[in-house]
């Protein structure tokens, strides 16, 4: 979907978050609004070439650090603030003329990147800075993380989706911030998945403020995260301010950048996998299901014992939805990770799983959460026995999305519902006003 969106409404932390989604509710459940912009069809994106990209980190060390001299810092990064040159922003910071790095904080995975389960605080053993972890005990900073501090500096590399929780704790950021009267330093980063297309159910008011719903907004946003920041703050009232990226427009992908990828977080690899995220992270919160963590092929897999990868591959087929190809495969998900750290308890380690491997033929036709609701329908058609969809809400977003599954709904017309709600574009026009960079590739 092209750009459309809703200014956050009231002033400040839930009251600004709940009260915007109180206020898009009202909004579709109004009387017939007097001709409502429509929601418009999602846009294949024009074929990208290779960029010269630059980060806001790479803008900050280009111009001297001037934004942050003569500020006490905190850090809120992890593996992926790496400039260019494969530089971490930890390393940057510490060595920045008239720049005092006092504090570490670490979202979810940690600052290496590589936990899946609660992060705790600790020592950075380079720089001997403490590392406040913002995935454990606490989720928002506190009182003890930002003692000393004038200015929290955010360098995450986010993936466009609203489930991903790393824009969840940049809302926490802001908030805090605001509340004590911090300045916020967001060096942005592009969108993975590119910047031109949004889709999904906004979420329902009272799943908003949770960690994968911190925000109203559709499940794939379109946004950097520093855009998703201005969003965000145009309600909160921090003292924000974005560096942005260079030479980067909005049909570009992550690999089309000249930058180096990093895997966000344990279980995303690629740009294929991210893409695919949207799509196939929908049908896990059942756990009875695997998404292929555990494999080489983290959300291109899809299965399970019971599942028949052969009906399920044809069934997908049959749809021809754009941009994907449905293959059927087996797979086992390992206990241990390559390094040979143990896994978090993922769905059936060690056993064999029937089901299908999802393939990106075609990037800039693909959408994801479309497939993703075809995806379960056709699980809930081929397994009723088995397969449940009730404790997918916090995922899709939309409690109506799950009911009309549970129908039968064809869900071509669920999709078109939510593109025709004025949540979405009411959401759109908040987002045009948040965003950064031009469109094309």
């Amino acid at each position: 979907m092209r750009s459309r969106g809703v200014r956050p409404g009231p002033a400040r932390a839930r009251a600004s978050r709940v009260g915007l989604a109180a206020l898009l509710l009202v909004v579709g459940c109004a009387a017939p609004p007097a001709a409502p912009e429509p929601a418009p069809e999602p846009v294949e994106r024009a074929a990208a070439v290779s960029t010269a990209s630059l980060t806001g980190l790479d803008v900050l060390a280009r111009d001297g650090f001037a934004p942050l001299r003569g500020r006490r810092v905190g850090l809120v990064g992890n593996q992926t603030s790496i400039d260019r040159q494969g530089r971490h922003a930890i390393d940057l910071l510490a060595a920045a003329p008239d720049v005092a790095l006092v504090a570490l904080l670490s979202p979810e995975h940690g600052l290496r990147g590589d936990q899946d389960a609660k992060v705790p605080s600790g020592v950075d053993a380079r720089t001997g800075l403490p590392v406040h972890s913002l995935y454990g005990e606490a989720r928002r900073p506190t009182d003890a993380m930002l003692a000393g501090l004038d200015t929290l500096v955010f360098d995450v590399q986010d993936v466009g989706v609203r489930f991903y929780t790393y824009i969840s704790t940049l809302g926490l950021v802001l908030e805090e911030a605001a509340r004590r009267g911090l300045r916020v330093v967001v060096l942005d980063r592009p969108n993975p998945i590119g910047g031109l297309a949004f889709d999904g159910p906004v979420q329902d008011p009272d799943l908003v403020g949770r960690f994968t719903s911190f925000w109203p907004m559709p499940v794939t946003h379109g946004m950097t995260v520093g855009e998703v920041a201005r969003l965000m703050n145009a309600g909160l009232g921090a003292d924000l301010q974005v560096i942005a990226c260079e030479g980067w427009r909005r049909g570009t992908l992550q690999d089309e950048t000249g930058l180096p990828w990093v895997n966000p977080s344990p279980n995303l690899r690629s740009v294929d996998e991210a893409l695919l995220y949207p799509l196939v992270a929908l049908t896990e919160a059942n756990h009875d299901l695997s998404v292929g963590r555990g494999t080489d092929r983290p959300f291109e897999y899809v299965g399970a014992p019971w599942v028949d990868g052969e009906r399920l591959a044809a069934a997908m087929n049959a749809r021809a939805l754009p941009g994907l190809w449905w293959s059927a495969t087996t797979f086992v998900p390992s206990r241990r990770d390559v390094t040979g750290r143990e896994n978090v308890a993922y769905p059936f380690a060690e056993q064999v799983c029937r089901g299908v491997r999802v393939v990106v033929t075609d990037r800039r036709a693909l959408r994801p959460v479309e497939a993703g609701v075809h995806l379960l329908d056709a699980l809930l058609r081929l397994h009723p026995e088995r397969y449940r969809v009730d404790r997918l809400r916090g995922l899709i977003g939309a409690g109506w999305v799950l009911e009309a599954l549970g129908r039968g709904d064809d869900p071509a017309a669920i999709v078109a519902r939510w593109r025709a709600d004025p949540a979405l574009a009411a959401f759109a026009r908040a987002r045009a006003q948040a965003l950064l960079y031009p469109e094309g590739s």
